[in-house]
Parts: C-alpha cells; structure tokens; sequence
C-alpha cells in the first residue's frame, strides 16, 4: 500500500528515477496556513548534495502544490504536491539490470511482482520519503495551529557513536547547526570524522534518530489496535533502511523493576502530570500529557563501493562493487523524516479525537 492514516491521509507516488515523485494529502481541515516556502522549508533539510556527508545527487527538490491551497489557506480539499526529478540517470544503473544487490529490496520485489525497477530501487528507494516529507509539512502547520505541538528530531547516534542528549534541552537550531544533526558538537564531530572514514573504505554506517514530540495533548490514540505508539512504530519502521523502534524507555526498561519504571503522578494545572516519563508520554495506548519521545534504528546504508558476494538473476554466482552516488550514512538526512512521520501520525490522532469530542461530548 502507498498509503497511509485514517482522517489525515496521505498517497505518495513516484520512482526514484522517474520523471516525478509527490503525495496527495487528504483530510486536511480547510483554513489553515500554508505557503509553498513551509513545504519546502522541509524539502530542503531532507534532499541530497546539502553536505559532503551525504550523496551528491544534484537534486534542488522544489515542490510545486497543485490542488487544496487558495490565497495561502487550505481549502479542505485534496493538496496534490510533486517534486520533478532533476538528476535522474537511470543509465547509471545498467550494470544492475540482472545483480540481485545484497540487503536492497531487488530480489524481494522482483519476488512479489515479477519484475522490479531496477534504477536505484524504484518505490523502495528513500527517495520516496519526498511526498511524507511534503505531507509532513502540511501536519506541521496544521498542528501547530490547533495545538501548538512542536516536533522535533535529531541524530543520536552514529555506529558506536552516542551524543547523550537531554531531549527536553534539545533545539532546531542546535540540531541544525551541524551537517550530522547531532545537537551535540563534541560527538557531532566524531560522527562526522566516522562517516567521512566509512566513505574512504567504500563502507557505510548506521544508527539512532531520537524524536520528541511537546504539547501533546492527553487523549490521543485509539484501543486496541490503533494505540498511538503502535501507529508510531509503524510509521517509522516503514521508513526506508528502519531496522527498530522503542518509546520510553524502550528496551533500556526491562532491566528496571515497576518500582523504579512506573512515572508516579501528581497534580497539574490542567490535571495529573506524571513526575517521570519512562512511558514515553504514551500509557495504555494513549497519550497522557508529556513528552512523546521515540527512537528509530536506521540501518547502515545498503549500497557500499566495497565488493560483495551476490547472484545474478539467472542464478549465477558473482561479485558486485556498486557504482554511483549513496549515503555512506543515511541518519543526517533521515532526521526530517522520522519528524514527517510522527508529525502524520499525530495530525491523524489529533483530527480522530476531536471527532470523538465533537460527536461524544456534544
């Protein structure tokens, strides 16, 4: 499936080495605010070629919106957005056309349909992360004008790399002063010392993006199934190259005992606050007022220039040193994401509840 949400939703479309790739957003409530430069404000922190740690893909990503928005307003109609491929060589990829690539999805696709896109994976290539990243904008705005609910994400860790950071100190302009997005610059600069050593020895590297979301309101997720964390985890393990998912403490708790785990509450001015947060914001499902804060586990990047075993599609045993432009780490550039899909998820959330409080409570 190619999309995503219940009231706020979202269809992506596109290949990587296609003429285009975009999204429609549907369930967007009309009037709220939204100019092109908010979309591509993101856009941006997302596309290739914006530091030497990243692939050089000469792509400028300019989003052009073609439906839902009138006089800088939203219309409540579907906001269809595309972003054109610029730098598209899909020549550059003839060498794969019969190579299975270790750890991509070529053989997977090609099992499931038959036959794949072989330039640069097709669907399954980050590249597709365009349209959430557009849609993520639009839940941004939307968001902060009925909640005030900020989100933001940030690198926490690179290989065996971590930056410690308090999420609750954790700022946009610290997270962006750096090409790692790591707000810590003393492992800001070890992460890029080991990206840029993975790149020289034809490697790639994986890790951690930490995502906290404020102001959430308490009352967000639906039993049993469509909890909020549950929505969460598979919205980032969609991702491209997501390996793991944790919220709260994660699986750090499960070497605490329910006396040191449980978040004692106590009262709040707009009622119970908890005096710890190892649930993550999220009990029972549902948010309770605190901060929602995740982790996503990325995987190292697949496409390395060192050599590896594989088979040909004929079955034909040989080895493969990929060509062509790559992440040697794909966490800098995976940060705006993680925050588009939390972002989505929430704006979802949020627009099922007020039907709730609408319809249930008069």
């Amino acid at each position: 499936m190619s999309s995503f949400g219940h009231l706020f939703r979202l269809t992506t479309f596109g290949e990587s080495h296609g003429a285009a790739v975009g999204v429609v957003v549907d369930g967007c409530p009309p009037g709220v605010e939204l100019e092109v430069e908010e979309v591509q404000r993101d856009l941006d922190r997302r596309r290739p070629g914006q530091s030497r740690l990243v692939t050089q893909r000469d792509e400028n990503d300019a989003v052009e919106i073609l439906s839902g928005l009138y006089d800088g307003l939203s219309t409540g109609t579907p906001i269809a957005m595309m972003v054109r491929n610029a730098d598209h060589r899909p020549g550059a990829y003839d060498h794969l056309r019969d190579v299975y690539r270790p750890s991509h999805a070529d053989y997977t696709y090609e099992a499931k349909y038959g036959h794949r896109d072989h330039r640069g994976g097709g669907r399954a290539s980050a590249r597709e992360t365009i349209g959430r990243v557009a849609a993520g904008a639009v839940a941004r705005k939307l968001l902060a004008t009925v909640a005030d609910i900020e989100v933001l994400a940030w690198v926490d860790q690179v290989n065996d790399i971590d930056a410690e950071v308090d999420p609750g100190t954790a700022t946009f302009a610290a997270v962006e002063a750096d090409p790692t997005r790591c707000p810590n610059p003393e492992a800001a600069k070890r992460m890029t010392g080991a990206i840029e050593q993975a790149r020289r020895d034809g490697d790639s590297l994986g890790g951690v993006v930490t995502v906290i979301a404020r102001n959430v309101p308490p009352g967000l997720g639906e039993p049993v199934f469509d909890k909020l964390d549950a929505d969460l985890a598979k919205a980032m393990l969609s991702l491209p190259a997501a390996k793991g998912f944790e919220i709260g403490s994660g699986f750090a708790g499960t070497r605490m005992t329910g006396t040191t785990h449980n978040d004692p509450f106590e009262p709040g001015s707009d009622g119970p606050i908890t005096t710890t947060n190892h649930s993550g914001g999220v009990q029972g499902g549902i948010s309770n007022g605190a901060d929602v804060i995740c982790r996503v586990a990325f995987k190292p990047t697949a496409t390395i220039a060192s050599e590896q075993k594989t088979v040909t599609t004929a079955g034909e045993p040989t080895v493969l040193a990929a060509k062509g432009r790559h992440d040697p780490c794909v966490l800098p550039r995976a940060v705006p994401v993680v925050e588009a899909m939390a972002l989505l998820v929430l704006a979802d959330h949020y627009l099922r509840q007020r039907a709730i409080d609408t319809i249930g409570r008069g």
